[in-house]
């Protein structure tokens, strides 16, 4: 089924593109991928604020892409776009449209196809424009609008390496909750028929170390025996005289 959008076509995420500073031995302030705010568009260099920790600081516009509808990047070369289509939590179909930073109002889709990473690739499509407005991949097939495209697509590969499922994540993977499971101890089971007297009538003050027998129990044995007197066999169990 078609992929559904925003009620809001004009609102826009903003993702950082890399860890910023990337300088070796500094502590990175934002991560890439990390949510943003744009808080102030000046040349080129924006004051953002992370929608995760809080933080505002100073980064290159180079290092930010705006996001509308959760899958129309502005800000993104092809490059990024397979690195960003090759993190975890993406699948196989997982797409973006970046604008291209070259021709204004041309666009290109980027689609990942296959599920393990080790064999994970991006392919890349040129989206073109008609002189009447109207968008497509194959001439065969035009659209009047970037979502109807998406919408087409995403029901039909016709051409492309595979359908679009879902669009490129701005999420990483999530662990796995602890198991909860209660450890089970198992007793263990004894034959008392099966056991040798001397373990129960040892004249030891200390029992063996690989003795089924506490000397506890031992003793409780043996007191009873006594009061009963019962005698004490030589072999193996304890039988009744």
């Amino acid at each position: 089924s078609p992929l559904s959008f925003p009620a809001v076509p004009s609102g826009f995420q903003a993702l950082a593109l890399c860890d910023f500073p990337s300088s070796v031995g500094v502590a990175a302030v934002l991560r890439m991928g990390e949510k943003l705010r744009i808080l102030s568009e000046d040349g080129e260099w924006w004051l953002v604020a992370s929608e995760v920790s809080g933080k505002e600081c100073h980064i290159p516009s180079s290092c930010v892409a705006k996001i509308r509808h959760r899958w129309l990047y502005e800000g993104v070369s092809r490059q990024k776009a397979e690195e960003l289509l090759l993190r975890p939590g993406n699948h196989s179909g997982s797409f973006l449209i970046r604008e291209s930073q070259t021709r204004q109002g041309c666009y290109s889709l980027s689609v990942r196809r296959g599920e393990r990473a080790a064999g994970a690739s991006v392919t890349h499509y040129r989206i073109h424009r008609l002189d009447n407005g109207w968008l497509y991949i194959s001439p065969r097939l035009t659209f009047p609008s970037l979502h109807n495209l998406v919408d087409h697509y995403s029901e039909f590969s016709e051409g492309l390496c595979c359908r679009l499922s879902e669009p490129c994540s701005t999420e990483g993977p999530r662990a796995a909750p602890a198991s909860t499971t209660p450890a089970v101890v198992k007793k263990p089971s004894f034959h008392w028929d099966k056991i040798e007297s001397s373990l129960l009538f040892s004249e030891t003050t200390s029992p063996l170390e690989d003795s089924p027998i506490s000397q506890g129990l031992r003793e409780a044995i043996s007191s009873y025996l006594t009061l009963s007197e019962t005698d004490i066999p030589t072999g193996k169990g304890v039988k009744n005289s």
